[in-house]
C-alpha cells in the first residue's frame, strides 16, 4: 500500500502563487510516475501534469503550460506542483496520483493511477 498527502493549498490572489507537495509513504519502492489531478466546481476532474519516475519527463495540460511545474525530491519521496500566475479558473481541489501498476500507462489518464490522495483546495480570487 501507499499513502499519498498533499500540502500547500490555500487562497491566493490572480497573478500568484503556490506551491503543492504530495509526500508519498509505504510501499514506494515501486513507483513509475506521479500525476496532478483537479477537480473544479461543477467540474469533471482534470488531468493537470504527471511526471515519469524514469527520466523525469513531464506533461502538463495545455492551460497550465509555462505557469505550472512538476519536480520532485527522491529524499523525501516527495513531487511538487509549483503554480505561478495562478488564474481564477484554477480554482479546484488539487489531488496527486501514483502508478504502481507498471511502467507502460498513460499519464494523462486517471484509471492509470492506482493511489490518490486525499486533495487540498486552491482558491484563486479575482
Amino acid at each position: 500500500q501507499v499513502q499519498l498527502v498533499e500540502s500547500g493549498g490555500g487562497l491566493v490572489q490572480a497573478g500568484g502563487s503556490l506551491r503543492l507537495s504530495c509526500a508519498a509513504s509505504g510501499r514506494t519502492f515501486s513507483v513509475y510516475g506521479m500525476g496532478w489531478f483537479r477537480q473544479g466546481p461543477g467540474k469533471e476532474r482534470e488531468f493537470v501534469g504527471g511526471i515519469r519516475w524514469s527520466g523525469s519527463r513531464t506533461w502538463y495540460t495545455d492551460s497550465v503550460k509555462g505557469r505550472f511545474t512538476i519536480s520532485r525530491d527522491d529524499s523525501k519521496n516527495t513531487m511538487y506542483l509549483q503554480m505561478n500566475s495562478l488564474k481564477p479558473e484554477d480554482t479546484a481541489v488539487y489531488s496527486c496520483a501514483l502508478r504502481s501498476r507498471g511502467p507502460v500507462y498513460n499519464v494523462r489518464d486517471e484509471l492509470d493511477y492506482d493511489y490518490w490522495g486525499q486533495g487540498t483546495q486552491v482558491t484563486v480570487s479575482s
